[in-house]
């Protein structure tokens, strides 16, 4: 894309003023209809050190209401906390909520190139980031976020007479390190490396504009005219459904729930000879995760009063409490709604060698979010495709993936009902919304069914836990992660 840069016309400085000024004017204004829409926008700035993105970013954002957007910079190399989790979880917890626009001062695309050139980053490596890349930014667009990315482009000569000017004076050189001076030395080499890395990630959901960096007035206005158009664009097509992507992930066949018996038991006292051995298993095998860094994660779903508390409750006894965390998932929060419905979960990821629980995930989306109404059809016929992706990514990262379905049948469940409800420690566990939804078992079987077909991968597998008898499906679980657990140390 840079080889086939060609500078765009200058307008004279008057006229570049008055445009500039009519820009600026028109952008304050697409803020108030970006809020009111509740479009979230992402705007990316790029390029060659000393091209100017901090003093073009400063005048972008001058008539704008502070209130309504933010400016992050994102380190090229990330801390030792973030390398504890996937690639792409430093940027997602910063995406932001609709209608807000957040400013990137560089983002995934100074962490990849600098990988390459430091050789941290091989072809494979660089490959799949790229991939990930255009994976998010898709599914960003798919729902609902505008990316715009700038690339901010000023030849070698240019850069390296900026930079003797900066170092002249005892008040800026130091916004000259040694990074910017390396790539000036390898101008041509860097030239090369982010020309590959525009193209690859140049798509029609996110592409590139290449910014005329060498005047700062010209640069302001492209940044600006280009903001605005595709504000405009946006809005006029916020109303249009993202296109249904088909699974390209292998898939494992899985029953139906109806055809799964659920007359497996297990006396007690085998239960208690299998339980303490389990859970001493597994927490000599919890050592052995931290040590090697190898992440867990432990999603549940399962019918109301299935017995999914219980059976996590087995599993944690077992670990050091310092090594893991159980996040129960209700009803998002407003700041949580407002975003891209995975962003709630990348926040809860586990760091390398923990071990994250969830009591109810993503797959809230496909089935009570699609029961319920609160997403559209698009939204959630999208949000199988999605999840696979996601689970893909964290399998990809290194992470155990095992998906839990507690199964019980409708009379067991009225029982339990029936018993909560009679007793009174137990009243607590009972809600009206869990009577609302048994009137509704046989929609919501419907839908994990499809469910359980669409994303019973092989990275990330479902295990349905017969749990009629409580005690038989604790020792399932338990085994069903201690196996998962011993794969992974012995495949690291």
């Amino acid at each position: 894309m840079l080889r086939d840069f060609a500078r765009p016309a200058k307008p004279a400085r008057a006229e570049l003023k008055a445009r500039t000024k009519e820009e600026q004017a028109k952008l304050a204004a697409n803020q108030m209809a970006i809020k009111q829409a509740k479009v979230p926008v992402m705007v990316v700035f790029e390029g060659w050190g000393s091209a100017g993105k901090g003093s073009v970013l400063a005048r972008v954002i001058k008539d704008m209401d502070p209130r309504f957007f933010q400016v992050v910079t994102m380190a090229a190399e990330p801390t030792v906390e973030e390398q504890r989790h996937p690639f792409l979880w430093r940027y997602m917890v910063e995406i932001p909520e609709e209608g807000q626009f957040k400013f990137f001062d560089t983002c995934w695309m100074e962490e990849v190139t600098s990988g390459v050139f430091n050789k941290t980053l091989n072809e494979k490596g660089y490959e799949k980031r790229i991939d990930s890349i255009n994976t998010i930014e898709r599914q960003l667009s798919d729902n609902g976020y505008l990316v715009m990315k700038f690339f901010f482009h000023i030849e070698e000569k240019e850069q390296k007479k900026r930079l003797d000017a900066l170092k002249e004076s005892k008040n800026t050189k130091w916004r000259v390190d040694k990074g910017d001076l390396w790539q000036n030395r390898h101008y041509e080499e860097c030239f090369e490396v982010y020309d590959r890395y525009l193209k690859d990630t140049n798509r029609d959901h996110a592409p590139w504009y290449i910014i005329d960096a060498k005047d700062k007035d010209n640069a302001t206005y492209q940044v600006l005219s280009y903001l605005n158009q595709g504000i405009d664009t946006a809005l006029s097509n916020r109303s249009k459904a993202a296109p249904i992507r088909q699974n390209i992930f292998p898939l494992r066949k899985t029953p139906l729930l109806k055809d799964i018996p659920l007359d497996k038991e297990i006396s007690d006292e085998e239960y208690k000879k299998e339980l303490k051995k389990l859970q001493r298993k597994l927490r000599n095998l919890h050592n052995v995760l931290y040590r090697k860094k190898i992440p867990v994660i432990i999603a549940y779903e399962g019918w109301d009063a299935a017995g999914k508390g219980g059976n996590i409750k087995r599993i944690t006894d077992a670990l050091d409490p310092r090594g893991y965390i159980v996040n129960p998932v209700a009803s998002p929060e407003p700041h949580e709604k407002a975003r891209f419905f995975l962003w709630r979960f990348w926040n809860k990821l586990p760091r390398t060698g923990h071990i994250a629980i969830f009591d109810r995930t993503w797959y809230g989306r496909v089935m009570v979010e699609r029961l319920e109404g609160f997403c559209s059809e698009n939204d959630w016929q999208r949000a199988y495709n999605e999840m696979n992706e996601f689970e893909k990514e964290l399998s990809d990262w290194g992470a155990v993936i095992i998906k839990f379905w507690v199964q019980i049948d409708k009379d067991t469940q009225l029982a339990r009902f029936t018993e909560r409800q009679n007793t009174p420690e137990k009243q607590w566990k009972i809600t009206d919304e869990d009577w609302r939804n048994r009137e509704k078992w046989d929609l919501y079987e419907d839908a994990i069914n499809e469910m359980l077909q669409k994303t019973n991968t092989k990275f990330a597998p479902w295990y349905v836990l017969e749990s009629v008898d409580k005690k038989y499906a604790r020792i399932k679980a338990l085994k069903i992660v201690i196996d998962s657990i011993e794969k992974a140390i012995k495949e690291k």
